[in-house]
């Protein structure tokens, strides 16, 4: 089907290479005669015969060039370049798939890729993969680069603040950058001592305000509460002066200063008071000391107002008491009452003689007419002769109201008005000269091929300058007046037809208008007949709007009426389709929605944003929004997509990461068992294995191409572990099992030794024999020591008792050794038989009772080693063999 894709130039066959081309030589006369032959004989025999030779001739070469180009990939030993260029040349995919394993440099993968996108699919998705991982690597160190210079700017800034450096640490914490590791820990070091520096500064600030205001309830004196003012005040200034003085709180500053400030005003206040006592007390005490007969009363009071205040406070009253006593202890002068005041009498000015020295005759013009002359004098020789005529009429009305004016003021009045009357002659013939400049501009309006509304506005203002003329010049002629009216018709007569256009312009404007309306209202019918298509609603109502956006100019009265009666209809088709917009927008935000609530890393997820996309389509299609709410919702739809598919990049290649890092902490893991696996022991190896297996179950997955592999590595560390505890265990009770036989077997000889009479036994030398054995185990050991101390003690008490003793506890030995036996599974010999099936029997029987547990091993075997009986050589073995057989299965 594609086979056109791998042809060549000059291929008629499909295969690469022409088969005239790859076919050996051969003599032209041999090729002539087989040709001939085989054409005369069968002629597509002959055919067929010369493709076969063609195919195969291309195999033999292709296999010849797979084998040289495989031979050029043996000998790149590792050149990146020379890789590079042996990808682009070759023709084998195999081949460049390994070549492509030593491409690593961004500029070798770029290149690769670009050239293998469009041919060889697994190198050109490995390129990807590698240029995907340098972007994401070279991301994260432009991140961390940010970040580092960000937390070298809070090393230099002045206000360093908590919130700032734990900003800091949050965005550090999700950067993998190790190579910045070793210029951001400095940094980091820094800042945390900055901010230990910041605690220690407004920690002492915080003491040192609680000690400032604690002073004043100290009881200190004037100098001890000065010094100790002083002191603080050099800490402050120390502390304000300190590198991280600007962390303290400015609150805090203020307040200790004006606590600091409070204190020493008090200080000031203290020391005041505190003379203050002291020069009244003086004073008091040299007057209790005089005779009462030389003391005044009001001398004394006198000069006790002349010493300081006194002080408020236990004090002060005290001494306030001793001077009233001492003055009630003198003699009082009598007062005399004071003379009554007089009262001054004030003599008011009668109304007669007031109303006789006020003059009713007005003595010339008041203020108002005063100024009013004065402008119309300012009018005058400014040459506004209309603002002089308006201040002439209102100089008249003042004055007919009683006003009487001084000969001076007359005589000013009457030259200001002369004055007027010969401006104003002036005015009038200077106005008609005007007035014939009028006529004549207005006379060449029509040469100037001017704007209709520029001629308009022309001839408008022409018409007020002659109005304006009339005003200060007065009346102009008759003559003058049709001239120039006849002249401004004339000028106008194009603006008018202009007009009268525009006018059956906007008529024809109003005409559509109410085409439009109607087609709004028909389609209002159709709307309340429930036949409504919104796309077709939506279509009508920005075509109409458009139209009537395009409409002419229209009369005052007709726009009004049509916009009123436009705006109904379109409020009316827009309520309902506003509503379903309303709904369309809900549902595309709800699309949105969950598009922002799919989990990229969710497998499916591409194709549930396909289904999400198609059903948008479908939206967009029944009914199409604004175009700016389409186009906003559009964007933000496509964000959200685009946010997916980025993010389930960056969380493929986060994952991959992340794996990678979990293989790593996991082979390490295995490797740390493995090392330690030799030296484990019973006591080590539970607590190795189960602190190894919380970190393996805390780690997170690995790659799965490596998963088997990795938890293969770890199973084998855990059992290598395990036998190695298994053998030290192993070792260790076969060590504490030939411990105890050594001391059971010690302590049999010694209770043998006792049953022979004629026997000499050596405490000294069983106790020498006894400190050199190796202990038991704190299981055994003391049990053992109880049975050797008895039958040392016996060798001092009753030897021949403890004999009988021995004697008689043999067959309860026996049968507890065979009972023992029994429970443990080890073999007795024949002539126990008939005894181990009795006890077997015994022992069904006991399991079968309802709560009747058997006791354990150790209980039984303590009890074995603690019976002292007489033992032969066949029971010692006996019991040795139990002991070894316990000491192996770790019991």
């Amino acid at each position: 089907m594609f086979e056109f894709l791998f042809k060549r130039q000059g291929d008629k066959n499909g295969n690469g290479r022409g088969a005239q081309a790859d076919a050996p030589a051969q003599p032209a006369d041999a090729s002539a005669k087989a040709g001939g032959a085989s054409d005369k004989a069968n002629p597509k025999g002959g055919a067929k015969a010369v493709a076969a030779t063609a195919s195969a001739a291309n195999a033999r070469t292709g296999t010849a060039l797979r084998e040289q180009q495989a031979e050029q990939l043996k000998l790149l030993d590792g050149d990146e370049s020379r890789a590079v260029d042996f990808i682009l040349q070759c023709e084998f995919s195999e081949l460049r798939l390994l070549a492509a394993e030593l491409v690593h440099s961004r500029a070798g993968l770029e290149r690769v890729h670009a050239a293998m996108r469009n041919l060889d699919r697994r190198v050109a998705k490995l390129m990807q993969s590698r240029l995907d991982a340098i972007r994401h690597h070279d991301a994260e160190l432009a991140r961390g680069q940010a970040t580092l210079d960000a937390a070298r700017a809070l090393l230099a800034d002045d206000r360093l603040t908590p919130n700032q450096v734990a900003d800091l640490d949050h965005k550090w914490a999700v950067i993998a950058a190790p190579e910045l590791n070793d210029s951001f820990a400095p940094v980091r070091a820094q800042l945390g001592a900055r901010l230990e520096a910041q605690v220690r500064l407004q920690r002492a600030m915080i003491d040192r305000l609680a000690a400032l205001r604690q002073l004043e309830t100290a009881g200190l004196d004037s100098a001890g509460m000065a010094a100790s003012l002083d002191k603080m005040l050099a800490e402050q200034t120390e502390a304000l002066a300190a590198p991280e003085h600007p962390s303290l709180p400015r609150a805090l500053v203020a307040e200790f200063a004006a606590e600091h400030a409070r204190l020493t005003a008090a200080l000031t206040t203290l020391e005041q008071s505190q003379a203050a006592l002291a020069a009244r007390e003086a004073a008091l005490t040299e007057w209790q000391a005089q005779p009462v007969a030389e003391l005044q009363a009001e001398t004394l009071r006198q000069a006790w107002r002349k010493l300081p205040a006194l002080p408020e406070g236990a004090a002060g009253q005290a001494l306030q008491a001793r001077f009233d006593a001492l003055l009630a202890t003198l003699p009082q002068p009598v007062r005399k009452e004071a003379p009554a005041r007089q009262q001054a009498a004030t003599g008011a000015e009668s109304a007669g003689e007031g109303a006789a020295r006020a003059q009713k005759a007005v003595k010339g013009a008041d203020q108002a007419f005063l100024d009013k002359l004065d402008a119309l004098e300012a009018a005058l020789q400014q040459g506004s002769l209309a603002h002089a005529a308006e201040l002439d009429k209102a100089l008249k009305e003042s004055k007919g109201k009683g006003m009487r004016l001084t000969s001076a003021q007359a005589d000013r009045l009457a030259h200001l008005r002369a004055e007027l009357k010969r401006l104003s002659d002036w005015a009038r013939w200077g106005g008609n000269v005007s007035r014939e400049e009028l006529i004549k501009t207005v006379e060449g309006l029509p040469t100037q091929n001017l704007a209709m509304a520029e001629l308009a506005k022309k001839v408008g203002s022409m018409r007020e300058r002659w109005k304006a003329l009339d005003s200060l010049s007065g009346a102009a002629p008759k003559s003058l007046w049709e001239r120039f009216d006849h002249a401004c018709t004339v000028a106008y007569a194009p603006a008018a037809a202009h007009f009268r256009h525009l006018a059956d312009e906007r008529h024809a404007n109003a005409a559509k208008g109410e085409a439009i309306v109607q087609e709004a209202q028909a389609e209002i019918a159709k709307l309340e007949s429930g036949e409504a298509d919104w796309k077709h609603v939506a279509g009508t109502v920005q075509r109409l709007r458009l139209a009537w956006s395009h409409l002419g100019a229209i009369d005052r009265k007709d726009k009004k009426r049509l916009d009123q009666l436009f705006g109904a209809a379109l409020t009316t088709l827009q309520g309902p389709l506003e509503e379903q917009r309303k709904m369309e927008v809900e549902g595309r935000e709800e699309l949105i929605d969950e598009v922002l609530a799919i989990d990229p890393h969710d497998r499916h997820a591409v194709d549930r944003l396909r289904d999400i996309q198609a059903r948008w389509q479908e939206h967009a299609r029944a009914l199409p929004l604004e175009r700016k709410a389409e186009q906003a919702l559009w964007q933000r739809f496509r964000a959200a997509c685009d946010a997916l598919f980025a993010q389930r990049k960056e969380s493929a290649h986060a994952l991959d990461a992340e794996r990678r890092a979990h293989e790593a902490a996991k082979e390490a893991i295995s490797a740390r068992l493995e090392a330690a696996a030799p030296d484990a022991t019973a006591a080590t190896a539970s607590k190795l294995l189960r602190e190894a297996a919380a970190e393996w179950h805390a780690i997170g997955p690995v790659p799965r191409a490596h998963e088997a592999r990795v938890d293969k590595r770890y199973h084998e560390a855990v059992a290598k572990v395990q036998h190695h505890a298994d053998l030290s265990r192993r070792a260790a009770g076969l060590a504490l099992a030939s411990a105890l036989r050594d001391k059971l077997r010690a302590v049999q000889e010694l209770e043998d030794s006792l049953a022979q009479p004629g026997q000499q036994v050596s405490s000294g030398d069983w106790r020498a024999r006894w400190a050199a054995l190796l202990a038991a185990g704190p299981e055994y050991d003391p049990v053992l020591d109880a049975r050797f101390e008895a039958a040392l003690s016996a060798l001092d008490t009753d030897r021949d008792a403890y004999a009988r003793l021995l004697e008689a506890n043999r067959p309860t030995l026996l049968a507890e050794l065979l009972r023992q036996e029994v429970a443990a599974g080890i073999d007795s010999g024949a002539e126990f038989a008939r005894d181990r099936l009795k006890l077997q029997v015994e022992a069904l029987q006991s399991t079968l009772k309802a709560g009747n547990k058997p006791s354990g091993r150790h209980t039984a075997l303590h009890a074995l080693c603690a019976l002292p009986a007489l033992v032969d050589e066949r029971t010692a073995m006996r019991i040795e063999q139990l002991l070894m057989r316990t000491a192996r299965e770790g019991k």
